[in-house]
């Protein structure tokens, strides 16, 4: 059953990137060209977004779980470290010069184009990869203990 729900919700984001044309890169890379092609619909797509969160963190966050885990899963961090600036920053520039983020680009897998396996694969390498440096880095510190 969690996994047909979990499906479900994948499908209904898929769709909606779709829907919403944020998985084509064109339209993407045209909402950071202020000073050309500018197209503000990414704003109106993240902002309806943002909209939905807030209203539905403050129903779901009433009640005295989640419907398929013991308990929420919510972050209790609130500093700036350097992993989260450098990451947001690497994740700001690839979504730049590629057009893509994550998220619209696994349901733009379906088009079968090139530049989205590409994306895909690299991606894939690049969590690979920073999972064993975060590895070799934790497993260095403890050496030092």
């Amino acid at each position: 059953m969690r996994l047909l729900i979990c499906y479900l919700i994948g499908l209904v984001f898929g769709v909606g990137i779709s829907i919403s044309g944020m998985a084509n890169p064109a339209k993407v890379l045209n909402f950071f060209d202020v000073a050309g092609n500018w197209d503000p619909s990414l704003a109106f797509v993240m902002g309806g977004a943002l909209i939905v969160t807030f209203i539905g963190y403050r129903f779901v966050l009433k009640r005295p779980a989640p419907t398929l885990s013991e308990t929420f899963q919510l972050p209790t961090r609130r500093d700036l470290d350097l992993p989260l600036i450098g990451g947001s920053a690497v994740f700001g520039v690839g979504w730049g010069i590629a057009g893509f983020c994550p998220g619209g680009a696994l349901p733009a897998l379906g088009t079968g184009r090139s530049e989205v396996i590409i994306f895909v694969v690299a991606l894939l390498v690049g969590i690979i990869a920073a999972k064993a440096l975060q590895s070799m880095l934790n497993r260095g510190s403890a050496a030092r203990i």
